[in-house]
């Protein structure tokens, strides 16, 4: 614990929804969901204006429409929002060289460490120009806490949502954490709440009146240890601004249950291939190649082969997800599948064809092992892939149609970050001409300029022509193969571009 509030913890409010809001004029101030629009799709994010109406992050898509069915519902367009983070984050490193990024749109900021702070007068002015220059480089707002420790910044902010800033004063932290509920403080889930519940502690100050004997009669020694710190509010990990990947992942989760075998194969072939294309693009390249298996059922199986050295070999991992695949009853049908890379390393053995060392294991679990990239929000997400940290958070992760769930973290400048996938169930086919046209995406028309894509079906497909600063734009439908409708790339939400009239 720091005597004076000097780490700063950032948190972009509802990042995604919020981007949607600023680059679509017509957007603002109504309900916003982001994520995947198939049957078995996760919202991802919802503006504030849809949390209203009790919509909220890692909710199937099919419950939000129940409770929100005006909302507008768009595919996740990660490139832009990787590209909006990355001025966030450069704002960040301007302050200090420690920042811990720990998704795209948060991070924790150690202050003393950049000179820019040393006392509660100096942060709250620093935390208050931060919130001042996001607003002017990217027209979004974050919330802003700054306190002694990692842990009660983190607090800090939450408590500031949205778009404030609170700085706790050293000292105050046992009476603002007291009234709390237990779920505040990082560790305590569902499980552990229940059970702290059940023992009559509700509150954060009801763990402090217990004390640690108690909390680790209850919890076990690491965890009532590290529960009973918290409570007092002794934190003292330190802002590290690099952390090692463990391991690469892609999976993809199907609207329908995938029956043919030769169609789950070549699913498995192409999920080999976009997991290199972030392996090669995280910088690594990895020993292990895990085979990823939910059954209809919910079932979850992972086979994995250990090679006999790191590889980035797109083949070699193709040819071992496909070994894997043989061992793997697919009968009665595959709701997802993924294919992931552990055991990272920065060099490759380049003569690993027909070398490996087979370690076989298969896992009942509903959610997944570490290996395949998955965690808990992102169940039923399409497209999803990952590159895991350290500390067990997911990182790198991609857009799909299905039901992408927000992902921790993108790797800057991505070069395999995904187009729309053809699982995509917001996209109408098309007819005869087979073209995409997801709701939200971005598109050009040679006449009426850059758009986005309200909707689509039945062969026509309706877009809304604004941008970035405009008044809200006119809504125009064509045929889904007119030849001077185009897909485009994002426009920045803040310049010359993106505030012309179209």
């Amino acid at each position: 614990m720091r005597s004076a509030p000097t780490i700063l913890h950032l948190d972009m409010d509802a990042f995604y929804a919020s981007v949607e809001q600023a680059s679509k004029p017509s957007l603002r101030g109504k309900a916003v969901i982001v994520g995947g629009l198939g049957p078995r799709g996760v919202v991802a994010t919802a503006s504030y204006e849809a949390r209203r109406f009790g919509v909220h992050s890692a909710m199937p898509m099919a419950q939000a429409r129940r409770l929100c069915p005006n909302g507008a519902y768009l595919i996740p367009r990660f490139r832009l929002y990787q590209a909006v983070s990355e001025l966030v984050m450069g704002l960040l490193r301007e302050l200090s060289p420690l920042v811990e990024p720990l998704s795209l749109d948060e991070a924790f900021v150690d202050l003393e460490a950049g000179g820019v702070a040393f006392d509660s007068v100096t942060a709250r002015a620093t935390g208050e120009r931060l919130r001042a220059d996001i607003a002017a480089a990217t027209g979004l707002s974050g919330s802003v806490g700054l306190a002694g420790s990692k842990m009660l910044a983190k607090v800090a902010s939450e408590e500031a949502k949205p778009a404030g800033l609170l700085l706790i004063e050293p000292g105050t932290e046992r009476e603002l954490l007291a009234p709390m509920t237990v779920r505040t403080l990082p560790g305590v889930g569902p499980v552990t709440g229940e059970h702290l519940r059940r023992a009559g502690m509700t509150t954060v100050g009801d763990l402090a009146e217990a004390g640690e004997d108690e909390l680790v009669r209850m919890l076990g020694r690491s965890h009532g240890v590290g529960l009973h710190r918290m409570a007092l509010g002794l934190d003292d990990r330190p802002v590290v601004a690099e952390r090692d990947a463990k391991s690469v992942s892609v999976e993809d989760t199907f609207d329908i249950d995938l029956h043919d075998r030769v169609r789950i194969r070549g699913e498995v072939q192409r999920l080999a291939d976009r997991c290199v294309q972030r392996l090669r693009a995280s910088g690594h390249s990895g020993r292990t190649i895990v085979l990823k298996v939910r059954r209809f059922d919910f079932s979850t199986l992972t086979r994995s082969e250990t090679l006999r050295g790191p590889t980035d070999d797109p083949g070699v991992v193709r040819e071992a997800a496909a070994r894997l695949l043989e061992g793997v009853d697919t009968t009665g049908g595959v709701r997802l599948l993924g294919v992931g890379v552990t055991g990272l390393a920065d060099y490759t053995q380049e003569d690993l064809f027909a070398q490996a060392s087979v370690t076989l294991g298969a896992e009942d679990a509903g959610g997944g092992p570490d290996a395949a990239g998955e965690s808990d929000v992102r169940d039923g997400s399409d497209g999803a892939a990952g590159v895991r940290g350290a500390d067990g958070v997911s990182g790198v992760a991609a857009p799909g149609g299905a039901g992408a769930a927000e992902p921790e973290r993108t790797a800057p400048g991505d070069p395999a970050a995904p187009r729309p996938s053809h699982h995509a169930a917001g996209a109408d086919a098309g007819g005869a001409s087979g073209r995409h046209w997801a709701a939200g995406s971005d598109v050009r028309h040679a006449v009426y300029g850059p758009g986005w894509v309200q909707g689509s079906g039945v062969g026509r497909v309706t877009v809304r022509f604004e941008r970035p600063g405009s008044a809200p734009g006119r809504v125009r439908t064509f045929r889904v193969d007119d030849p001077e409708l185009e897909p485009a790339d994002p426009l920045p939400l803040v310049g010359e571009e993106g505030a012309q009239a179209p």
